[in-house]
C-alpha cells in the first residue's frame, strides 16, 4: 500500500489535487507562469516518487530473482 501511495498517490495529489491552487497564483517562476513551472516540476518529481518505490520496495525482489534464474 506504501509503494501504492508513494508512486502513484503523491503525484496524484500535486498534479491534480493541487492544481486549482497552483491555477490560482499569478507569479512568475523564472519567467514562466507558475501553473507552467508547477506543472514541468511535477514531471520531474514524479519521476523521483518512482525512483524511490523501485529502490525501496522492487529492488530486492528483483535481484533475488536474478540469482533464482
Amino acid at each position: 500500500m506504501l509503494k501504492f501511495l508513494l508512486g502513484i498517490g503523491l503525484p496524484f495529489v500535486g498534479v491534480i489535487g493541487l492544481l486549482p491552487w497552483a491555477a490560482s497564483n499569478d507569479f512568475y517562476v523564472l519567467g514562466v507562469p507558475f501553473i507552467y513551472a508547477w506543472i514541468f516540476g511535477w514531471f520531474v518529481l514524479t519521476s523521483v516518487c518512482l525512483q524511490l518505490c523501485w529502490v525501496l520496495f522492487d529492488k530486492k525482489t528483483e535481484q533475488r530473482e536474478a540469482r533464482g534464474a
